[in-house]
């Protein structure tokens, strides 16, 4: 194998063989909620396209492509390994993705999942604004991309204008230290700009431009929520406010991979390689160790088998006591 050819398979991106095996912060809460979002629309006969913008490695967008519908489009916008429009953008980049974020590591953990990948526009989200999206097209919009409060206030007007009346915007590292700009700008939009929060995850702000109440009501009655997922009730200058926390108990199974069969597979088979070659390893060092101690009995043997030791036994068992133990002074002294 030549260098260049060694290089590129080291490379090669890994093949998750579940969601988790996808690098990424997407806790189990806010997975749930997404598939409770997204599957109370579909059960209602809400209908709509799907955005992302932020994917980093695609640990999300995984969760959202599972519900895009016969007709609609899943479009995901993110920089990848472009370069950033700005300086504070680009440092922030450096600091967090650089190293690791590519268009094709995410192409390749989606494509483990499902069978095409979403419409991908890599660029700025910026570059969404001014209809280059449909308005009032989408029911779902994930915002997770720069950090910076002017960033997130375009993403957010971009968000209001692509959205249906009933449709659900998420919003991530809306509290986090690290992310002052996101939370200035989510609550921004909450007590100037109309955003309606319905629930809060430690990680995520759940909201809409419409009436909130409705999925509310649904969280509250618990209607396809978890079992482990436990509810406060806020009040925030005269809005209800619902926060999530609790366990992950009855959260629905982390979704495997097409791969996932066949690298648990492979798994299998080199742990059975390793401890047949462990069994093997411990085999040799038993053989080694009787071949040693063998030998040593046959030297022993030989050494009793001299001529000099034989007539010393000899001696030892036929002379009398006495005379025994007079020979043994004599060669003493």
């Amino acid at each position: 194998m030549t260098d260049a050819a060694l290089t590129a398979e080291q490379q090669r991106p890994a093949e998750p063989a579940s969601l988790n095996d996808v690098p990424g912060w997407f806790w189990e809460h806010d997975r749930h909620l997404f598939e409770w979002f997204l599957n109370r629309q579909e059960k209602a006969g809400v209908t709509g396209d799907l955005l992302e913008m932020g994917a980093y490695l695609g640990r999300s967008a995984i969760v959202i492509g599972s519900h895009l519908q016969p007709g609609k489009a899943f479009t995901v916008c993110d920089l990848f390994d472009s370069d950033a429009p700005d300086d504070e953008n680009a440092a922030e980049m450096d600091a967090s993705y650089r190293k690791t974020l590519t268009r094709s590591a995410f192409e390749n953990n989606y494509l483990a999942f499902h069978d095409r990948l979403p419409e991908i526009i890599q660029a700025p989200t910026s570059t969404l604004a001014g209809g280059r999206i449909p308005a009032g097209a989408f029911r779902f919009i994930h915002i997770d991309a720069s950090h910076l409060y002017e960033h997130v206030v375009g993403d957010l007007q971009v968000a209001r204008t692509a959205l249906r009346s009933d449709g659900v915007v998420v919003l991530d590292d809306y509290r986090s230290q690290h992310t002052p700009g996101v939370a200035a700008a989510t609550w921004e939009a909450v007590f100037n700009h109309g955003l309606k929060p319905i629930v809060l995850t430690e990680g995520k702000f759940y909201g809409t431009w419409g009436d909130p109440e409705p999925a509310q009501r649904d969280l509250l009655d618990r209607i396809g929520l978890a079992k482990g997922c436990e509810l406060a009730n806020e009040a925030l200058n005269g809005q209800r406010v619902l926060r999530i926390f609790g366990t992950s108990e009855g959260i629905g199974p982390v979704p495997a991979s097409r791969h996932h069969d066949r690298l648990a597979a492979e798994a299998a088979r080199r742990e059975a390689e390793r401890t047949a070659d462990e069994a093997r390893r411990e085999l040799r060092r038993e053989q080694e160790q009787a071949a040693r101690d063998l030998a040593d009995r046959r030297a022993r043997a030989a050494e009793r088998r001299r001529p000099a030791n034989v007539a010393k036994r000899v001696a030892g068992d036929l002379l009398p006591p006495v005379v025994t133990s007079v020979i043994r002074r004599a060669r003493q002294g």
